[in-house]
């Protein structure tokens, strides 16, 4: 079963979040960009307040792959008791040696989750190397928030595939970007463990303006509440 993720901002977003039924609650900051970090104080406040009810994942923000600052936010956000750290897979940089330092950390105990970006010209290639490093999942979201959603950007074999390659490796797979409720069925219809939400669930569509609570609850109910398979167990 696919089960729902929603990015929130802050503790009284991800309480709205909770009370809606969400599987996995995602902390961010849409105005600093795509996967824009919310401070680790923040998120450690959040996650405290939270109590284990629902597993948490946390964006470290939109950095370059360069080893040592994409290392050293993880760190900070890891310390903070998330479940899941997430990592933007911007192109540029050095990817083999961030994910040669990243597998490090993930042989200690850090799960990580890589977000590849639909309007980047992913390269599904990295998906084995993702498991080899250890890595926990996978996401496919889009970067340009103003490039329409992940069904336009992509056709569905080119979805298709990248669930595919993500489940082959035992990698947990999400979907995110700019997904409007129209999306979802056709989403479903993939089996990706988890579809992610964050415009589609505020005020007026706009992923910078608060959670409205009756959006959360049309998109909620389009997502069939069964347990996807399990977010807070390491993926193998």
């Amino acid at each position: 079963m696919t089960g729902m993720l929603a990015s929130v901002r802050n503790l009284t977003e991800a309480r709205i979040a909770l009370e809606a039924g969400v599987d996995i609650v995602d902390l961010k900051a849409p105005e600093y960009g795509s996967l824009g970090a919310l401070p680790a104080d923040e998120v450690g406040r959040i996650v405290a307040e939270l109590e284990g009810t629902v597993p948490v994942s946390a964006t470290i923000g939109d950095l370059p792959l360069e080893p040592d600052p994409i290392c050293r936010a993880v760190r900070e956000m890891a310390d903070t008791g998330v479940d899941y750290v997430k990592i933007g897979m911007f192109r540029g940089g050095d990817w083999s040696s961030t994910l040669a330092a990243l597998a490090q950390l993930a042989s200690h105990g850090t799960r990580l989750v890589a977000v590849l970006f639909a309007d980047n010209l992913p390269d599904f290639d990295w998906i084995a190397r993702l498991k080899k490093a250890g890595f926990a999942g996978a996401m496919l979201d889009t970067q340009d928030k103003d490039s329409g959603p992940l069904t336009e950007i992509l056709d569905r074999a080119v979805l298709e595939r990248f669930v595919g390659e993500t489940r082959a490796q035992s990698l947990l797979c999400g979907l995110a970007g700019s997904l409007r409720s129209q999306d979802v069925p056709g989403l479903l219809s993939l089996e990706p463990d988890y579809l992610g939400f964050r415009g589609a669930l505020c005020h007026g569509a706009r992923r910078a303006a608060g959670i409205d609570p009756e959006a959360l609850a049309d998109v909620r109910r389009l997502i069939p509440s069964a347990p996807p398979r399990p977010f807070s167990s390491q993926a193998s």
